[in-house]
């Protein structure tokens, strides 16, 4: 099993075992560590989000909206516009949202919000894009306005399409913004990657034969153009995009979960870090690509999330993995 080592100075300060996998043609093709359950949690957005466009009748949406719609995002002055605009697009109303509030992830953003008077709100939660879809999705179809049960039909929805990508029926758990997440093994979870990463590469070439994935290779490729949108400055999703060699789309989920979509090798790559450490999820995702998916990504030269800082900036140690 691989585990990723943290260092300050010399001392080895805390290890993180983890697993690894990839799926091509619908079998698993590498593997390390163990095939446990896990929560998808954020991970499942490119998937929600496919539910709500089928549910809203596939309306034209801009590609950013799309990329917006399954992100876990920054609350950057960016992000917050077209999460805007995508309540405005269908007549959702803000204050309809129930992902509930918090800071943005952006540190800048947040002290400026709050040097203007401003208060946090829904807005800045970094699944309000999300929950833009799903609100607006539940007023269109006439259901009730409150879309986070398990039961209500946008979620069975999700959770029966989710089924069909992974070929295997979850458990279910709720997220951390109040919308179930779903719980099953590392490898259904890339088996569903997979999918989004064949429906890309039919979308890229315009030959999806079903409503189904083009909705999911639209989304796929919308991620890929604006990791930027996805995620936001500083963050990982990003890096691994921005330092990619060929296409691909990745998301983070909260508790150590880490998706690639490679269309190209219609393949994925997904890795858990089993203690939910995030910061060890870089030096995990460097060294899987490395090994299931060897020329798709270069790691950037003294790539800062590699690196461990103290509060005033000064390097002080690092993160390793080890096999």
């Amino acid at each position: 099993m691989p585990t990723v080592l943290q260092y300050r100075g010399a001392c080895l300060e805390s290890e993180h075992p983890a697993s690894a996998v990839a799926v091509r043609g619908g079998r698993v093709v590498w593997q390390a560590g163990d095939d446990r359950d896990t929560t998808y949690r954020s991970s499942s957005k490119p998937f929600q989000l496919a539910c709500s466009l089928e549910a809203l009748g596939d309306p034209t949406v801009t590609a950013e909206e799309l990329a917006v719609g399954a992100a876990s995002h920054n609350a950057e002055p960016a992000h917050l516009a077209v999460v805007t605009a995508i309540l405005a697009r269908f007549g959702a109303p803000a204050e309809g949202l129930r992902c509930g509030a918090h800071p943005p992830g952006h540190a800048p953003s947040a002290e400026a919000i709050l040097r203007g008077g401003g208060r946090f709100t829904d807005l800045h939660n970094n699944c309000s894009g999300k929950h833009a879809f799903m609100l607006a999705a539940a007023l269109h179809n006439g259901w009730e306005a409150d879309y986070r049960p398990i039961e209500h039909p946008l979620q069975q929805r999700i959770a029966g399409r989710l089924a069909q990508w992974m070929e295997h029926t979850p458990a279910h758990a709720i997220d951390g913004c109040g919308v179930p997440t779903f719980v099953q093994p590392l490898s259904a979870v890339a088996r569903s990657w997979e999918a989004l990463a064949l429906a890309m590469k039919s979308a890229e070439r315009g030959s999806a034969d079903d409503a189904w994935t083009a909705r999911l290779g639209r989304i796929g490729l919308a991620m890929a153009a604006h990791p930027d949108l996805t995620s936001g400055t500083g963050r990982l999703d990003l890096d691994v995009v921005r330092a990619a060699r060929e296409p691909m789309a990745v998301k983070v989920g909260a508790g150590g979960l880490f998706c690639v979509a490679l269309p190209g090798r219609e393949t994925s790559v997904v890795v858990k870090v089993h203690s939910g450490a995030m910061e060890a999820l870089p030096a995990l995702v460097a060294w899987a690509l490395a090994e299931a998916a060897p020329g798709a990504w270069r790691e950037p030269d003294g790539w800062e999330l590699r690196r461990v800082r103290n509060v005033v900036g000064r390097e002080v140690g690092g993160w390793q993995i080890t096999d």
